[in-house]
């Protein structure tokens, strides 16, 4: 045990020293110029004017409820990762696991990379606790977890709600991608068996995760919260169009916002921007929204997610860092 330890915080540690390249801000700053020139193509294309006059229309009540949601769903979410991390042996309060995975909200808004609030949480966890690669393996299995989850939510939806309204380009692929992410699940035994006959540094790596792997039927209870998750994630996108007095069924977005959510999860920009708005303007619009409309709701979902983050601002302030020799205190 003490062995693996050793091998999964060396990695740990090598993988932490590699992100941080040369140029840090380089790929961020190219991200951001993607994601803005993404939203300023949609923006002249579908009257950006239009948009903007549609956003003014947003009620507040139903943006903080969509918030409210959403935060909801985060704490379920660190209650998630509490699990994940029980399976490398790392035990705490739930608060800990709440408190750190705000912290990595906040450290999202402001750290370049897509991995900038995952990193954190990872951080803290692990040096709170002194077990640096495996705090690393629960957030990296807490990530996938929600892709895998992700993918099929998004299969589920194209197989069993759509009812030829999206065309089979778009269904197909969906539930092919599914497919191939749930046999990928059931086959996780056998892909862990794998680390044995890799290069010593790659297998190292995989130390980090192979836990995980040996043992998919302790994923059930996470999976099955990332699935609600999603589910939360469609309703307050629901509760976001109805703040615009927007009439668009509830099985539309089902369909709509986990493939979107796919698409969005793309590490070219920043949160999705501009990719989030593209896909809402193509699926929306197979069922007759406007795009303006479409557009101006994925603006609305990036705002939201932006507020979202700001909830995590307390927690950053007063929760002290472990790695510091004093913390941040308060």
């Amino acid at each position: 045990m003490r062995t693996t330890d050793a091998r999964a915080h060396r990695a740990a540690a090598e993988g932490a020293q590699s992100s941080a390249a040369p140029h840090p801000y380089r790929g961020f700053a190219l991200r951001a110029a993607l994601g803005l020139g993404l939203l300023a193509f949609l923006l002249h294309r579908f009257g950006g004017s239009a948009v903007f006059s549609l956003l003014s229309r947003e009620r507040p009540g139903y943006f903080a409820a969509a918030v409210a949601l959403s935060v909801a769903g985060q704490v379920m979410t660190a209650y998630r990762w509490r699990l994940l991390a029980a399976v490398v042996s790392i035990r705490g309060p739930f608060r800990e696991f709440v408190g750190y995975y705000f912290v990595g909200l906040f450290t999202n808004l402001f750290v370049p990379g897509m991995v900038g609030g995952d990193a954190a949480r990872a951080l803290y966890l692990g040096r709170r606790h002194g077990r640096l690669g495996p705090a690393v393996a629960s957030v990296v299995a807490d990530r996938g977890i929600g892709l895998i989850a992700l993918l099929w939510f998004a299969a589920a939806a194209a197989w069993l709600i759509n009812d030829g309204a999206l065309p089979l380009t778009v269904t197909r692929p969906t539930i092919a991608i599914g497919m191939v992410a749930f046999a990928a699940y059931i086959a996780a035994p056998l892909i862990a068996r794998i680390e044995k006959f890799m290069p010593h540094r790659l297998e190292r790596y995989a130390a980090l995760i192979t836990p995980y792997l040996h043992r998919p039927a302790t994923l059930i209870p996470p999976i099955v919260l990332a699935l609600l998750l999603h589910a939360s994630v469609v309703i307050a996108q629901y509760i976001l169009a109805l703040g615009l007095s927007l009439s668009i069924p509830l099985s539309v977005f089902m369909l709509c916002v986990p493939i979107a959510g796919v698409f969005a999860s793309l590490p070219l920009t920043l949160n999705g921007l501009g990719l989030r708005e593209g896909a809402y303007a193509v699926l929306f619009g197979m069922f007759g929204v406007a795009n303006a409309d479409a557009v101006a709701l994925g603006l609305l979902c990036f705002a939201s997610s932006v507020v979202l983050g700001l909830t995590g601002t307390l927690p950053f302030l007063v929760i002290e860092n472990p790695g510091s020799a004093s913390g941040r205190g308060g």
